[in-house]
């Protein structure tokens, strides 16, 4: 009975005992299964993770990210322009631009307000429009001061951020603006040699990524801004003292094309761009054309020379005015009797002018103006290049109106060009605003006149400083030498008398010509000082005397004053 009592107890005990190990088992099976379920929820996350991440990396960018990485490259650094001294004309600076992302902003009238409090010229409703989106990126204004860096960073406005943009910059300001030209917001060359070396593929490098922080070489130009600077402040000088509306001057190295100099005023400053948009602001030396008056007779003399319809010793009948059609041509102070050549030349004949062409003829006429570059788009790497105005008919009243500088409209860079090659031996180079070798120079040279009528042109062009119309530019000590001109300009397609294009077209030293100056003056009105006279003897040649007594030291060439042909009868041709 006992024995039976033990039995059934121990039997129990196993029975509870396996029932506690099948009920452990169970619960381990259950816990093994949560371990490995929340393992399998950590893979899975990490396995969406690292989908998401390889999507982001291979996918196209936002819309906002692509234009600011546009903006990027087209804010890259340009190169540095020199001048041909090594002074800095234009450089990039670095300057915060600040953008917003709306979909960040929690509080858009918030953000607009504490924004117009430390710039209020920004527009309300344009913000309020862009914020209103759910983009990314918006850029509410590029080149910020430091200041208003600082201020908008006071604001603490979540969703607002800054990121440096590169700023173009000129040192000179207004001092080469029309050669230089400008760049937008974005960096792009809008104008003059900033527009040049874009065309010329800096815009492509940029936006390649080939045009890194650093990578530009600097652009050196021929351009001398301490004669630059003489030129404009006589320019400038001369405006207000003749009360003209606009005064352009260039000067050119005769011997290799190389542009020291050149203005044109009005101008701007680069520094605002916006100021280029004035249309009176243009570039008037190489993207206006003139009908420039006597100074054109330079031309028509070489042409007569060098076709051998006249010599120096030659005379032409001035007697009394040419009559062809309706037009009667006369000369301003006519001498009524016959004039030689030189006399033609000094004292500005448009009778003897005009003798001198017909007797080349209005074929060859056009072929030569057209030989010298006259009737051309003028050279140098500026974008701003007018074409001359030309009679589709060339006639011979074309003839004659030409040979004293009316009928046909040119840009005063060609003019000077041209009368390089009246100086130089005879030969035509184009101008450039990059660095030229006497080598290169050489090579690029066209020869469009005799050595000899060269010889013969520079000793008229010095006699009519010495006795002619062009007195009052005779700097003393570098031998100047040139060709004044007068024109009326048209005003409702007729001449008006008293609004005048006034330029005078010389060459300095004579004896051995290394640079051309061309002035023009627009519109300038008689004074007490002028004797009520307004025509170039009492304007242009007198500012292009002082600027040759300015910049002569600058490039070098120093006085001489034992100059030969000093004085009214001290001039001949054997001097030359």
């Amino acid at each position: 009975m006992a024995e039976r009592g033990l039995s059934h107890s121990t039997s129990c005990w196993r029975q509870h005992a396996l029932l506690l190990e099948g009920t452990g088992k169970r619960e381990r099976e259950r816990d093994r299964s949560r371990v490995v379920l929340a393992m399998g929820m950590f893979l899975l996350c990490f396995a969406v993770l690292a989908a998401r991440l390889i999507v982001l990396a291979v996918a196209p960018a936002p819309a906002e990210s692509v234009g600011y990485s546009a903006r990027q490259a087209l804010s890259a650094s340009r190169p540095d322009i020199l001048d041909r001294n090594g002074e800095i004309l234009a450089t990039d600076i670095k300057t915060p631009s600040l953008y917003a992302e709306p979909r960040k902003l929690i509080d858009v009238d918030e953000a607009i307000d504490g924004l117009m409090s430390v710039m209020p010229d920004l527009d309300g409703e344009k913000l309020r429009h862009e914020f209103a989106t759910d983009r990314g990126f918006v850029f509410v204004r590029r080149e910020i001061t430091p200041a208003q860096q600082a201020a908008v960073h006071r604001l603490g406005i979540p969703g607002l951020g800054f990121v440096e943009e590169n700023r173009r910059v000129y040192p000179a300001g207004n001092e080469a603006s029309h050669v230089l030209g400008h760049v937008n917001v974005d960096q792009e060359g809008g104008a003059g040699i900033e527009k040049y070396l874009d065309d010329e593929g800096l815009k492509v490098l940029r936006e390649s990524g080939l045009s890194a922080e650093g990578a530009q070489r600097p652009v050196a130009l021929t351009i001398d801004l301490r004669v630059q600077h003489a030129l404009r402040a006589e320019l400038a000088a001369a405006m207000e003292r003749y009360e003209a509306k606009a005064a352009a001057g260039v000067i050119l190295d005769a011997r290799t094309g190389e542009v020291a100099a050149m203005v044109s005023l009005p101008d701007f400053d680069p520094n605002t761009p916006a100021e280029a948009l004035d249309p009176e602001r243009l570039n008037r030396v190489t993207g206006g054309v003139y009908e420039l008056g006597s100074t054109f007779k330079a031309f028509t003399a070489a042409m007569a020379l060098d076709e051998g319809s006249a010599t120096l010793s030659d005379s032409y009948d001035a007697t009394k005015p040419i009559r062809i059609s309706s037009f009667t041509i006369d000369d301003y102070h006519a001498k009524r009797r016959w004039l030689t050549v030189p006399e033609i030349f000094i004292y500005s004949s448009n009778i003897g002018a005009a003798r001198m062409a017909l007797d080349v003829g209005k074929v060859r006429h056009r072929a030569f103006l057209t030989r010298l570059g006259l009737l051309d788009a003028p050279g140098g790497e500026l974008p701003e290049k007018a074409k001359p105005l030309v009679p589709a008919n060339w006639s011979e009243v074309t003839t004659i109106t030409a040979s004293f500088g009316h009928g046909i409209s040119s840009t005063p860079l060609a003019a000077a060009s041209a009368a390089a090659a009246l100086v130089n031996g005879g030969y035509l180079l184009p101008a450039t605003f990059l660095p030229r070798s006497r080598a290169e120079a050489r090579d690029l040279a066209r020869p469009v006149l005799r050595a000899t009528t060269s010889r013969d042109m520079r000793y008229l062009m010095r006699l009519n400083v010495t006795n002619g119309t062009a007195t009052k530019a005779d700097a003393e000590g570098y031998r100047v030498g040139g060709k004044t001109g007068t024109a009326e300009k048209i005003v409702n397609g007729r001449y008006a008398k008293n609004r005048l294009l006034t330029s005078f077209l010389g060459a300095f030293p004579m004896d051995d010509p290394q640079y051309v100056v061309l002035v023009m003056l627009d519109e300038p009105q008689g004074s007490a000082e002028t004797h009520g006279y307004a025509t170039a003897g009492w304007n242009s040649v007198p500012v292009t005397g002082n600027i040759i007594r300015r910049v002569a030291p600058m490039l070098g060439i120093q006085p001489r004053l034992d100059e030969p042909g000093k004085g009214k009868s001290g001039v001949t041709l054997a001097s030359y």
